[in-house]
């Protein structure tokens, strides 16, 4: 199971940056655990300046902008 944060305040990009990891690893068949980071303390703790960030597996693997779904997929199948 990979371990997901989506790490930003609550905005409609960051709920669809969630909605689109969960839609790729559906179609991939990955099961994953999403958990919402809204605390920007925490959040800063990992070195995110922009939102929405995307951490997999305790790694920060995006910043700032909604990640495009092939990025998505080649960081669940890792």
């Amino acid at each position: 199971m990979k371990d997901v944060k989506v790490l930003g305040p609550g905005c409609k990009r960051c709920v669809a940056t969630a909605e689109m990891v969960q839609a790729e690893a559906t179609r991939l068949g990955v099961s994953v655990r999403i958990e919402k980071v809204t605390d920007y303390a925490a959040i800063a703790g990992y070195g995110i300046a922009s939102t929405p960030g995307v951490v997999v597996d305790g790694k920060v693997m995006h910043a700032g902008g909604l990640p495009k779904a092939e990025d998505i997929a080649r960081w669940l199948s890792a």
